[in-house]
């Protein structure tokens, strides 16, 4: 039997499915509107993602202007996000937190995190804003199935309950940290509704590298280093200059998670062969200037070291395999080693120190997923699912990725921001 989904005993005008950080803020968005506001949450909590992300500091927003951030999620992202970051840019979340009593601080490569450096507070804050603004919280509530119905949407939940709801914000994510309740259920409920997918695949995760040499070098960190993401033949498919950590299955830290949605969806067709991040230590001088300068040096009186001639500081484990690859062992460490091969050697290892790469950690490490609700299904200006009269998706369920730096977040919200406003205006 069927009945409506109620909020203090009258039918709600929305339903939002998930309480993450989308969730939340589509629900205090809507519910601040007017809106009668239903939440419901599979897990026992809300906001457990939001708990883990960011070391559990959690990197909610950018420093980025609203274009520029959105231009971090490539071109089609980019277009579609215009919209939503215009109307919430970075300094309105950070307003937005600020106002509920969470100040927030910057950090380098443009983060935000809260003062507090604790997660806690900014899913206190979205749960305490959402529950004040008058929408209802149920935890524990799983959806097991959605489908429309002849004046919205059936919801079946799994103890059993038949629910209809004129309204329907989906904010579930996708699979990414399953551990904390992102099983990926909300793809199935939108293949049974006939919309367009892009196969999800875990994005912002480390990489596996088959190489012991790579994994020996666990707990190095190269702070200010260019990294490019080679395939097989070598061809370059992205550039980004972020910090890379060695771990004990491979590479991670920023520039290595932002560089790994190729390769997990080469993963989709069978084993990676051939792939490498290939390390640029000195992106701000070419080849040509690199030559030069050792060609001066080596006239020069003292013999300085190669690393001091280029203001190098390398972890003496990264400056010996670099040595080994050059042919330089059992020499000294010095300019006039270098005889012409040598030195081409130096500089171009100095400038692609090719690490290999076969696969990444998969969505137990991931901390977002790429692909999902393609862009095209959707409407940018409200988030409303075209063909589909009261259904929202915003967030990770969406065909949107950006790099590390709070800019999932802000998508995040700057999506539920469109949703929430526009749900709460629609008559039921």
């Amino acid at each position: 039997m069927q009945a409506a989904a109620l909020v203090d005993g009258r039918p709600a005008e929305v339903v939002v499915v998930g309480a993450g950080a989308a969730g939340l803020w589509a629900a205090e968005v809507a519910a601040r509107a007017g809106a009668r506001v239903l939440l419901l949450e599979k897990t026992a909590r809300t906001g457990t993602k939001i708990l883990a992300s960011g070391g559990t500091r959690c990197n909610l927003t950018t420093t980025l202007e609203a274009g520029d951030a959105a231009a971090l999620f490539g071109k089609a992202g980019e277009r579609f996000l215009l919209p939503a970051f215009w109307n919430l840019p970075p300094e309105a979340v950070r307003a937005r937190f600020h106002a509920w009593g969470v100040p927030t601080e910057t950090a380098p490569l443009e983060k935000v995190f809260p003062a507090s450096h604790n997660a806690k507070d900014v899913r206190d804050a979205l749960e305490r804003a959402a529950r004040a603004a008058g929408a209802e919280i149920r935890l524990a509530a799983p959806l097991r199935g959605l489908e429309r119905g002849e004046q919205g949407f059936r919801l079946h939940l799994a103890d059993g309950a038949r629910w209809t709801a004129p309204r329907v914000i989906l904010a579930v994510g996708g699979q990414s940290y399953p551990k904390t309740g992102t099983t990926g259920d909300g793809y199935a409920w939108l293949r049974a509704l006939r919309l367009p997918l892009v196969e999800p695949v875990p994005a912002l995760v480390p990489l596996r590298s088959p190489a012991a040499w790579v994994r020996e070098l666990t707990g190095i960190a190269l702070p200010e280093v260019e990294l490019r993401l080679c395939g097989p033949g070598g061809l370059t498919y992205e550039r980004r200059r972020r910090p890379l950590l060695f771990t004990h299955q491979g590479l991670s830290g920023p520039g290595a998670m932002d560089l790994s949605l190729r390769v997990a969806r080469a993963a989709l067709a069978g084993p990676v062969e051939g792939w490498s991040l290939a390390v640029d230590f000195l992106p701000d001088l070419d080849r040509e200037e690199l030559r030069r300068r050792c060609i001066e040096a080596a006239g020069q009186a003292g013999n300085p070291r190669l690393d001091q001639l280029f203001g190098l500081d390398l972890p003496r484990r990264v400056e010996d395999l670099l040595v080994e690859r050059c042919g330089l062992s059992g020499l000294p460490f010095r300019v006039q080693s270098l005889d012409r091969a040598r030195r081409h050697a130096w500089v171009e290892t100095l400038k692609g120190w090719p690490l290999p790469v076969d696969g990444t950690l998969g969505y137990d490490k991931a901390e977002v997923t790429a692909g999902g609700l393609a862009l095209k299904a959707v409407d940018a200006q409200t988030l409303r699912v075209h063909g589909i009269p009261g259904l929202y998706v915003v967030g990770e369920l969406l065909d949107l990725q950006g790099p590390i730096g709070g800019l999932n977040f802000q998508a995040a919200f700057a999506t539920a921001e469109l949703a929430g406003q526009d749900a709460a205006r629609r008559p039921a």
